[in-house]
């Protein structure tokens, strides 16, 4: 005999499913860690300071 399934919790499963594997996927794309976000934040301004102390100033002697 045939299992009975109930159609509603089948569909709603389903897209329970859907929703977690978008999710996970955002996650891989736009999502880091607070480690990684501090570290990412330290290296730019460690390099924004490297590249100033490089700049040259303009020389307005006419």
């Amino acid at each position: 005999m045939a299992e009975i399934v109930n159609l509603r919790r089948v569909r709603k499963a389903r897209a329970r499913a859907e929703a977690e594997q978008e999710a996970a996927r955002k996650r891989s794309i736009h999502g880091l860690s607070r480690t990684d976000r501090q570290r990412l934040q330290a290296d730019r301004r460690e390099a924004e300071r490297h590249l100033d102390g490089h700049r040259l100033e303009p020389n307005n002697e006419e």
